[in-house]
């Protein structure tokens, strides 16, 4: 049985999307089965996959949660998307933001996720869950299905300030409705170690929660060549396979899979 992990943070901008498609491709090329699952109204995954035009696909994660609320079967292959051997992407595209409505009025509105994932997460080493900015119902589902959750921080105070809640929250869906649900650990993105500032967040984290929570000591570096990815539709390693950026999302990858399915 494959593992799921949520890739969450209510904040936007902190590289959640950027970590969910370095992830995978580090993954996959350890030779894993990895899926890649964009739940986010704002396609940002599917658009870093090389899909521009998300709204033009035949099939996205909203049809699945349709048939799904509706009651409708689903083949094991409907909607995804073949990126390599051993990587597939379930996308999205701006109707997600109604099925989310929808969601609302659902029976068993917080589990439609997971009855999904007992569809497919045999087929895979790996699930990669890239949630929305916000701990609305589409996130929620997230949590419910997923065996843990990583957290990608930037090293800015503002969304470390959101921390509390997130964690909160994840804590609350591991009470009512995922009592399997673990946290894979903080992620520190877009870090500038020339300042004192992103020194002082890093340990200020370290402190507050390092004791009760995972803090990956690995800490993704600012980067430029990392923020034209998205641009390009290709993964760090493809793009800048020298870098920083790719060395420590090689890194990051190596310690997921030292975590075990």
């Amino acid at each position: 049985m494959g593992k799921i992990i949520a890739i969450a943070n209510q904040k936007g901008g902190v590289g959640k999307t950027t970590s969910a498609v370095n992830l995978s491709a580090g993954l996959s090329d350890k030779g894993k089965r990895v899926l890649l699952v964009d739940l986010d109204p704002q396609a940002s995954l599917t658009l870093c996959m090389g899909y521009r035009e998300p709204d033009t696909l035949q099939a996205t994660v909203t049809d699945v949660i349709d048939k799904i609320v509706n009651d409708k079967g689903i083949e094991p292959d409907y909607g995804l998307l073949h990126i390599t051997d051993n990587l597939d992407l379930l996308p999205a595209s701006i109707d997600l933001s109604a099925a989310e409505v929808s969601l609302v009025s659902a029976m068993s509105r917080e589990l439609v996720l997971r009855t999904y994932m007992d569809h497919v997460r045999a087929n895979y080493d790996y699930i990669l869950i890239d949630c929305m900015p916000s701990l609305g119902i589409l996130t929620v589902n997230a949590l419910a299905c997923a065996d843990s959750v990583l957290i990608p921080v930037q090293a800015a105070y503002l969304p470390v300030k959101g921390l509390q809640q997130l964690i909160k929250t994840i804590y609350t869906v591991k009470r009512r409705l995922n009592n399997h649900l673990e946290i894979e650990g903080i992620l520190f993105t877009m870090v500038d170690r020339r300042t004192t500032y992103a020194k002082e967040i890093v340990q200020e984290v370290n402190q507050v929660y390092g004791k009760a929570i995972p803090v990956f000591q690995i800490e993704v570096p600012m980067s430029v060549r990392a923020s034209e990815t998205s641009q390009v539709g290709k993964n760090i390693f493809e793009y800048d396979p020298k870098g920083k950026a790719a060395s420590a999302y090689r890194e990051l990858s190596m310690e997921v899979l030292n975590n075990g399915c």
